[in-house]
C-alpha cells in the first residue's frame, strides 16, 4: 500500500501546477520575454505583423509548436544521444511544424496561402531550439510543456502589440475592419467619428523598418518599467 501510494504522489506532483509552474508562464510575457528580452525570434515579427490576422494565427502556430516540441523533448531526452540531440530536435520540430501547416491549410486557405512561407520557416526560429537545449533537455515533460507554452504566447503578445499598431495606424483598420480615417464603419453612426476622421493611415508602417522601430519602442518601454532588465555591462 505505501508503494501504490509513493507512486500516486509522484504521478500527482508530476502534473502540479503551483508557483513554480504559475513562473513558467508568467515570466515569459514580461521579464523573461522571448522578442524584447531574448531578443529571439525578431526576424518573423517584422514579415508577418502587417495585419493582426496573421499575427495571431502564427502566434497559435508557434506556441503550438514550441509547447509540443517541449513535451516530445523532454520525454525522450533520456534516449536521445547527445551528439545527435539537434538533429532529433529538429525532426520533432519540422514534424510538428507540418502537421499545423497542413492543419492550416486544410481550415483556412487564404490565411495558410498568406503564411505559407513564414510557418515553414517555424523551423528555424530561434525560440525553438533555444527552449529545447536550455529547458526541454534538463526537465520533466509536465514542466517543460508548460515552458513551451509561456515562450509562445510571449512571443504571440508581442506580435500581437506589434501587428496591431502597425494595422491601425497603417491601415486604419483591426481584423480588417475599419476603425479611424474618413471612412471608419465603426463609428459611422456615433458622435466620435469627428475624433477619428482627421487621421489619414500612414503606409509607411506597414514597411518592416517600421516594425523594427516598434518592437525597439516596445523594449525601451519594458526596460523603462523594469530597471533589472537593462543591461548594466
Amino acid at each position: 500500500m505505501a508503494e501504490v501510494k509513493e507512486i500516486i504522489e509522484k504521478k500527482e506532483s508530476a502534473f502540479s501546477f503551483g508557483k513554480e509552474e504559475m513562473k513558467l508562464l508568467r515570466d515569459p510575457l514580461n521579464d523573461n520575454n522571448p522578442v524584447t528580452v531574448q531578443i529571439l525570434g525578431v526576424c518573423s515579427a517584422l514579415a508577418v505583423t502587417t495585419l493582426l490576422t496573421k499575427a495571431i494565427v502564427m502566434g497559435i502556430a508557434v506556441t503550438l509548436v514550441t509547447a509540443f516540441s517541449n513535451l516530445f523533448t523532454s520525454m525522450l531526452r533520456e534516449y536521445i544521444p547527445k551528439q545527435i540531440r539537434m538533429i532529433v530536435q529538429l525532426v520533432i520540430i519540422a514534424f510538428l511544424v507540418t502537421v499545423v501547416e497542413l492543419a492550416l491549410k486544410a481550415f483556412n486557405y487564404p490565411i495558410w496561402k498568406d503564411l505559407s512561407v513564414f510557418i515553414g520557416l517555424i523551423i528555424t526560429n530561434c525560440i525553438l531550439m533555444g527552449r529545447l537545449e536550455a529547458y526541454a533537455m534538463a526537465n520533466k515533460p509536465w514542466r517543460s510543456f508548460l515552458d513551451g507554452i509561456g515562450n509562445g504566447l510571449g512571443y504571440g503578445l508581442i506580435l500581437i502589440a506589434v501587428a496591431a499598431t502597425r494595422e491601425l495606424f497603417g491601415k486604419g483598420s483591426l481584423l480588417d475592419i475599419k476603425i479611424i480615417g474618413p471612412t471608419s464603419e465603426y463609428f459611422l453612426n456615433t458622435n466620435e467619428i469627428w475624433m477619428l476622421s482627421w487621421y489619414t493611415a500612414n503606409n509607411l508602417i506597414i514597411l518592416s523598418p517600421a516594425a523594427m522601430f516598434i518592437v525597439a519602442i516596445l523594449i525601451w518601454i519594458q526596460r523603462s518599467k523594469n530597471r533589472k532588465l537593462i543591461d548594466i555591462s
